[in-house]
């Protein structure tokens, strides 16, 4: 029975079409996990929308729609994600969902209330619409959310609230033996150092006569679930409930670094209460800058995923999210730098390469594959070692410099052996062709997670039939860009 391997990206807040970021945080889940599906093991990927709270309902309003249609087309356009990117998700779930998520959501708030984790208060804080979560004047700059810059509104409420204060120490201490792995390690010492200050109890409802938009909170109509309790239950709702979640939480939830608090306390927290078992890991990747700038509407350096995709290809653009943003940290993004490694890595690289073996393959007839290449073997050995050490580390920019490095060790190979040269004997020819199709044979192998058009595209040009290979031309997979 193949090993299962559960992997879910953060949920995108459908009050907009899906930015850069998005796209980012999905094609690096989509990454692993179709390298843990070469691996053998049966990938379950999770994505969805997050689609309750303050600010959906005030953006619904100004734009003179029902929350509900709001939120429709907002998820339909970052479901329109799977296409574009070749993502390979396996459910989407939505959390205005109120036959899938509803009631896993009801089922966890009435387990941490049967735990004794939930009590009702009068709460006065400064609540933030946008990051739909209260604030303390420390996250404030010159009295602005210093993401929104927006002051926040003063709100006055009887409200629900969870103690997270109760489980600061035990999470502390299943983070510090990594039982609950988080990568890279900037951020597992991030969390740490939260924890070390002391967790407050956090609100955890909102008055329904102030938000009816969301999921009611059971035996209580006067309350609606605040949007993080809702939220954050997805990942139980998305595979099928809380049986499921049991049987086999999640191996990774990847998010980003904006929203590590409340995926590395507040859901560890909530599954503690609720006697459930933790995730196995949390990867945290940074944000995406353009030209060295935050993204931002306002200055209009705003990165459109579908616009790239259909000005380059979604290869391309899965290239450069992987290879040139660094996994864990802010990488950035300019039209240049995109130019600059199509150009070099993938015209110059595998383009290049691919073609220059099938073309000499297909005029060389069928190929024997018995004689292979001791230093081409470990080569090819070393390059899956690595590129799968990389993968499981989450440094994913790094497995895809090391499956370039078979490419470029296979570009050489060609250039030593010279198959073309008519001095060179027939047998060694054949044998040289022979052991680069083997090597174009493993890169497109190991880039099928980052590539998954191209390692088609390659595989179609190679029929392997026993020990022997038969090899024809495909079409150009990668003409140069120019600037």
């Amino acid at each position: 029975m193949a090993k299962t391997f559960y992997i879910t990206t953060a949920i995108a807040y459908a009050n907009a079409s899906p930015h850069i970021g998005f796209a980012l945080e999905s094609v690096q889940a989509d990454a692993i996990v179709r390298a843990h599906r070469s691996w053998k093991e049966d990938g379950y990927f999770l994505t969805g929308t997050d689609e309750h709270g303050s600010k959906i309902a005030r953006a619904a309003t100004a734009a003179g729609v029902t929350p509900q249609e709001f939120v429709d087309t907002n998820a339909a356009e970052v479901r329109k994600l799977k296409e574009a990117l070749n993502l390979s998700w396996n459910t989407f779930i939505r959390t205005s969902d109120r036959k899938a998520h509803w009631p896993v959501a009801q089922d966890l708030w009435r387990r941490i209330e049967a735990s004794g984790d939930l009590y009702k208060k009068t709460y006065e804080g400064l609540y933030c619409v946008g990051h739909e979560a209260f604030v303390t004047q420390k996250d404030l700059v010159d009295g602005k959310c210093a993401d929104h810059q927006k002051a926040p509104e003063v709100v006055s409420e009887e409200n629900w609230f969870f103690k997270l204060s109760k489980y600061g120490t035990e999470i502390e201490a299943k983070i510090k033996s990594d039982e609950l792995l988080i990568l890279p390690e900037t951020r597992k010492n991030e969390i740490l150092s939260l924890l070390k200050e002391g967790l407050d109890d956090i609100s955890f409802s909102r008055p329904s006569k102030d938000l009816s938009w969301g999921v009611p909170v059971p035996d209580d109509a006067s309350q609606t679930m605040y949007v993080w309790a809702d939220a954050l239950s997805n990942y139980i709702s998305g595979c099928g409930g809380t049986v499921r979640w049991t049987a086999h939480p999640a191996d990774v939830h990847l998010v980003g670094k904006d929203i590590l608090r409340f995926h590395a306390a507040i859901w560890p927290a909530m599954l503690l209460s609720a006697k459930l078992p933790l995730p196995r890991s949390i990867f945290v990747h940074g944000h995406i800058l353009v030209n060295g700038e935050k993204m931002s509407k306002s200055v209009g350096n705003v990165v459109d995923p579908f616009e790239l995709v259909k000005q380059y290809g979604a290869d391309p653009v899965r290239y450069y999210l992987l290879r040139e943003i660094p996994s864990g940290n802010d990488g950035d993004f300019s039209v240049e730098k995109f130019i600059e490694r199509y150009n070099g890595d993938l015209a110059n690289g595998i383009g290049n390469f691919a073609a220059r073996v099938l073309t000499l393959g297909a005029q060389a007839g069928e190929l024997s594959v018995v004689a292979e290449d001791p230093a081409v073997a470990k080569k090819i050995a070393d390059a899956r070692t690595h590129v799968r050490e990389k993968i499981e580390g989450f440094r994913l920019h790094e497995a895809v410099a090391a499956a370039w490095e078979l490419i470029k060790f296979g570009d050489q190979y060609v250039n030593e052996k010279k198959p073309w040269d008519k001095t060179v004997s027939e047998e060694d020819k054949r044998a040289s062709i022979a052991n680069a199709a083997l090597i174009l044979e493993a890169s497109a192998q190991l880039i099928e997670p980052f590539l998954p058009a191209t390692a088609a595209a390659i595989a179609q040009g190679i029929v392997r039939k026993d020990r022997t290979l038969q090899l024809s031309k495909i079409g150009n997979l990668f003409p140069r860009l120019t600037k």
